[in-house]
């Protein structure tokens, strides 16, 4: 009879559901070394081409600091000018007219397909002679080119949280337009800002039309121009560039990916942010 019961017993068991490993097809593992191969042979003929010592000899060379320093401070101007502008902008687009957001965006497109040239010389015909003599004008000039980046990456920030409700319930509290942008949009905004802001500097970064026929040497002006001296100096900075340009773009990655882990929400993926889907529990409403 016990023999009967056992058997009885460990008929009635339920089976243990098999935990399946996920595997990634052979084409997605294809994909990913022709990537590597693409983007890293290239990067290895020019370390090999430069030598390691080119990198520690790039910053004696003369103009190096003071290129670098005009390019950070163009990005600095960009950037600021950019943000004051577009994040404002954006919002009330998105909360007030939602109608001409096509026409916003057909907008915001017009730097890419307007050579620069064709910028450029308009600028020069136009803009007064004080900041025709300064560099300043470039940070003025980069602020059009970053307007297509930064604009879609605030717009994909707002689309990730509900921005209406939050400032619907802010006004009902008795916050006014300033107080609600700032303490209310602004913080669900800061990975959107972030992105525009590592894409506008990456853009400053590596801008060199521009920059040469306003006859002001930046960064990649300096490349350009000392790459007739030294040829594997201008690759290693180039190199550096490049490499200083892949670091703030991961350190995207990680922020936004960190926060949106510990607080929620959305989820910078370089070019965009994603909203993340949280599952529902069962308590919860329907």
């Amino acid at each position: 009879m016990a023999t009967v019961a056992s058997a009885e017993q460990a008929g009635t068991r339920v089976p243990k559901p098999a935990v399946r490993r996920r595997t990634w097809p052979v084409w997605r593992w294809m994909v990913l070394v022709i990537a590597a191969l693409y983007f890293g042979i290239p990067l290895y003929a020019g370390l090999k081409f430069a030598g390691l010592k080119a990198f520690t000899q790039v910053t004696s060379y003369p103009q190096f600091g003071s290129s670098f320093v005009l390019s950070l401070r163009l990005a600095l101007i960009a950037t600021v000018l950019t943000l004051v502008l577009m994040v404002p902008t954006t919002v009330y687009v998105h909360l007030r007219l939602p109608r001409i957001r096509r026409v916003m965006e057909a907008i915001t497109i017009l730097p890419i397909v307007i050579p620069p040239i064709a910028l450029i010389i308009g600028v020069l015909k136009v803009a007064p002679g004080f900041l025709i003599s300064t560099p300043d004008l470039l940070g003025l000039e980069y602020v059009i080119l970053a307007m297509p980046f930064a604009y879609r990456s605030l717009d994909s920030g707002l689309r990730s949280f509900d921005a209406k409700t939050l400032v619907e319930a802010a006004n009902s509290l008795g916050a006014g337009w300033p107080a609600t942008l700032w303490r209310v949009v602004i913080p669900n905004l800061r990975t959107a800002m972030l992105s525009a802001t590592v894409l506008t500097v990456a853009l400053v970064l590596g801008e060199y039309t521009m920059a040469s026929l306003d006859n002001f040497q930046t960064f990649p002006v300096w490349i350009v121009n000392f790459e007739q001296n030294s040829g594997n100096v201008s690759v290693a900075a180039s190199l550096l560039a490049l490499f200083v340009t892949w670091l703030l773009l991961m350190l995207i990655v990680t922020l936004g990916g960190r926060r949106a882990r510990k607080h929620g929400g959305a989820e910078v993926a370089l070019f965009s942010v994603a909203t993340r889907q949280t599952t529902q529990t069962a308590g919860e409403a329907e």
